[in-house]
């Protein structure tokens, strides 16, 4: 569908006919691939694309929103609030235009309200998974670097329903092309968690986002790599080209920036020990984020790489499992978020059976230990991800790899990397912010992300083993996609 038609659409003007959108051939066909999807939700090109394939498990699957004009109450509970480091109960939670309204005192909300008895059981925010690859955890490396784009967003869209089904209702995406399945979630072509779009990594040349074989060296002035036309990366080296790849991101829709600013796993070609990307080309991206109200990530190991990131304005440090005790402390002090990730070289570690991938994962899960220890002794701020990536079945275990941090601290405080301190990590995004409103705590305003699990978080967290079994109710901004209270 062209840009004309898809303004005049949006702004609700008479349908036009430029390039024979609304002719009756074109509208008939329409109609026999998705009679109950409206033209709407086929507008933002991918989103069109997956939006057809309803008939193959990617349709809508949310089970009832609000009743229009009646607030929904949870009832018979006891909430972990995503802060406060306690259950609390003798409340109710009230709902009302996909919003937490109030949490009344237990009996007293209004009588016209309808009811969710949630059985005793234990409530907390909804999860939230602060490095994740929405468009890339469940297909293979040589898949997400070789197929038709087209079969790794119907693979993304899957995903998607699977990870809103395990409790986690937002996820940030730390790179890929995650714009049209972004768009499609948000418009009820298909169920998902919200989705905090990075784009395409931006990444130098030898780079860790930089995917090329060594045959394709070297490379010449206007080629592209298929990692790049499909959006997975950009390359860049320079101030001028990190200026111009950030800035397309942002017009994409980017919520937050993710540079390449140390060597990583994944790749071959990139010394884990590497620091990529000047102080001055880091700042480009800084200062292009900045002027649109958010800030940059970066995915970095090494105390060079992290201090280097931090010096030009970093806000989040990704991964940064080799960081030394200044390293650390410098985070600290800047207020630098940690998004950090259970990297333990176990059986939920991203296959990697290449030698040199193996040599630097391990030694990155040799790093991982100290790293939560320290991080959390000295007082550095912490969010929860997974980086399950180019792992087909692999997202299974995002719940229990959150899980498995009650090795590190009691399981309300791993509770609260994925929730309170998530929520507050999405909201450097400020105006880029796709949702507008507080995530990853219940509070009155906050919006209405909610789940219900058998179990007691104050003890354990190994109901988040197996979300199919443990988790009662998922809702997201009001509206109900699983309940078996």
């Amino acid at each position: 569908m062209c840009m004309v038609c898809c303004e005049s659409i949006e702004s609700g003007a008479a349908f036009i006919n430029p390039c024979l959108c609304g002719a009756p051939e074109t509208q008939a066909a329409m109609d026999r691939i998705e009679a109950d999807i409206s033209r709407r939700q086929f507008l933002g090109g991918t989103a069109a694309v997956v939006g057809m394939f309803g008939g193959f498990g990617l349709a809508p699957k949310e089970l009832r929103a609000q009743t229009p004009g009646r607030p929904t109450l949870l009832t018979n509970l006891r909430f972990f609030d995503g802060t406060t480091l306690s259950m609390q109960s003798g409340r109710d939670i009230l709902i009302q235009d996909g919003r937490i309204a109030a949490l009344p005192t237990a009996g007293t909300g209004p009588a016209d309200a309808d009811v969710i008895d949630c059985g005793g059981r234990a409530v907390t925010p909804g999860l939230i998974d602060c490095h994740w690859h929405a468009t890339l955890a469940s297909v293979s490396q040589i898949a997400a670097l070789t197929q038709d784009i087209a079969f790794v967003h119907l693979v993304a869209g899957q995903e998607a329903g699977a990870t809103l089904m395990r409790g986690f209702t937002t996820v940030r995406d730390t790179g890929g092309p995650v714009f049209g399945l972004k768009l499609a979630i948000d418009r009820g072509v298909v169920t998902g968690p919200r989705v905090f779009p990075s784009g395409a990594m931006i990444s130098q040349t030898s780079g860790h986002g930089d995917f090329r074989l060594l045959s394709t060296l070297p490379r010449m002035e206007g080629d592209s790599d298929y990692t790049e036309r499909a959006g997975v990366a950009a390359i860049a080296d320079g101030r001028d080209e990190v200026l111009r790849r950030t800035r397309e991101q942002l017009m994409k829709g980017a919520s937050q920036i993710k540079i390449m600013a140390g060597g990583g796993v994944s790749s071959i070609y990139d010394p884990l020990d590497t620091a990529q990307f000047l102080t001055e080309e880091m700042d480009a991206a800084v200062r292009a984020a900045a002027d649109w109200g958010t800030y940059v990530c970066a995915h970095v190991y090494t105390p060079e790489g992290i201090q280097r990131s931090l010096r030009a304005g970093v806000k989040s440090i990704e991964h940064g499992q080799l960081a030394d005790t200044e390293t650390i402390r410098m985070m600290r002090e800047e207020g630098a978020w940690w998004s950090i990730q259970p990297f333990l070289a176990d059986d939920d570690a991203n296959p990697r059976t290449d030698p040199i991938q193996r040599a630097k994962q391990l030694e990155v899960a040799q790093g991982t230990v100290r790293a939560f220890e320290e991080g959390r002794s000295e007082g550095v701020n912490m969010a929860f991800g997974t980086d399950i990536l180019m792992n087909p079945g692999g997202s299974r275990s995002q719940g229990r790899q959150l899980a498995k941090l009650t090795r590190f601290m009691s399981p309300l405080e791993v509770l609260k990397l994925a929730t309170g301190n998530a929520g507050d990590l999405l909201a450097l995004s400020g105006p880029r912010d796709p949702y507008q409103g507080r995530l990853g705590v219940i509070a009155e305003g906050a919006l209405a992300d909610i789940l219900v699990w058998d179990g007691d978080p104050e003890t354990d967290l190994d109901f988040l083993d197996d979300p199919a079994d443990s988790l009662r109710l998922v809702m997201k901004g009001g509206r109900v996609y699983k309940e078996q209270l």
